[in-house]
């Protein structure tokens, strides 16, 4: 019997590894931390463990030392090539993972490099999962995240414990399944972004109550998980990171410009994407990439500084 999946898991026997400790990292290994379980991190800022070791978390100097010291491996990195390097590369997770060991990247990625990720684990006799998630610093913090997960159900099944400290899991299908998911996801929020960002301003400019309006709103149609996530952020102009604008521009970017092999080879025509692309990359542009995503309504607001009614609101005041 492989080990240690298929054996059951618990605080006491399962020994968790996690590489990333950004703002969702930090807060989501944070809540394994919580529950009990044994972590060993890594992150390639050594200074950013401090507040989990501080709390009992190991700290080791390579990916391949977190598996070799793991059971389970959780990735929240940046970028596909982020992914690529510390679970495939020389010294990654692969490397040092035992025979049944599962790997779990939340990271928003590619589904053609989970796929590759999945076959590459099954040739070590280990598994792999690719589950992104959806909601933000708060979600991760408050344990509420939107887990999307792709690979072999039975796996995702065994690791339910784990992720309902963290949110809700659902099951989307086989390798790369989790990825496009959350692809489909930014393409949504990213939506639901530009929109608020536009009724915002819209209402400034109009003369309303901002703040007014938005509670008026928000209970019909026109509400969303958005608007409560980032509405009252927009106002106050709080455009901190939950998530950084260069990664929208990253996870839009996968949607527009993403190829699937096969004999047909097909591209998605997606104009709304494209267009939110366009503007989160003028944020990149102007050297905001690293706001929030809500940060958009700057590029909003900047956009109607020729109109009759003065704005400069909802930009930072060195834009105004």
């Amino acid at each position: 019997m492989e080990t240690p999946y298929p054996n059951p898991i618990s605080p006491s026997q399962t020994r968790v590894g996690w590489i990333g400790i950004g703002v969702m990292g930090a807060a989501m290994a944070g809540r394994l931390l919580s529950a009990g379980y044994s972590l060993t991190i890594y992150a390639r800022t050594p200074s950013k463990a401090f507040p989990l070791t501080s709390r009992g978390a190991h700290f080791v100097d390579s990916p391949r030392g977190v598996a070799e010291r793991s059971d389970v491996v959780f990735t929240m990195v940046g970028h596909p090539s982020d992914v690529r390097s510390v679970v495939l590369d020389e010294g990654g997770v692969l490397s040092g993972l035992k025979p049944g060991g599962v790997v779990v990247d939340t990271t928003s990625s590619h589904p053609g490099l989970a796929r590759e990720i999945f076959a590459a684990a099954r040739e070590r006799v280990c598994w792999a999962v690719d589950s992104p998630v959806s909601g933000g610093d708060i979600g991760a913090r408050d344990g509420k995240l939107a887990i999307l997960a792709g690979g072999d159900g039975g796996v995702v099944e065994w690791l339910s414990p784990l992720f309902e400290l963290m949110g809700k899991v659902t099951y989307m299908g086989g390798p790369g399944c989790g990825q496009s998911s959350k692809i489909a996801n930014q393409i949504v929020v990213g939506a639901n972004l530009l929109g608020l960002s536009e009724g915002l301003v819209f209402a400034e400019w109009a003369g309303l109550n901002v703040r007014q309006f938005m509670n008026a709103i928000r209970g019909g149609a026109a509400g969303s998980k958005v608007m409560e996530l980032f509405g009252e952020r927009m106002i106050e102009k709080d455009f901190k990171p939950g998530g950084f604008a260069e990664y929208m521009v990253k996870d839009l970017g996968m949607g527009v410009d993403v190829v699937e092999g096969g004999e047909d080879e097909k591209v998605a025509v997606l104009p709304g994407a494209a267009l939110g692309k366009q503007l989160f990359s003028a944020m990149v542009a102007n050297g905001k990439g690293t706001l929030g995503t809500q940060g958009l309504i700057s590029v909003i607001d900047r956009s109607m500084a020729g109109t009759r009614s003065p704005l400069g609101t909802f930009c930072l005041e060195e834009e105004c």
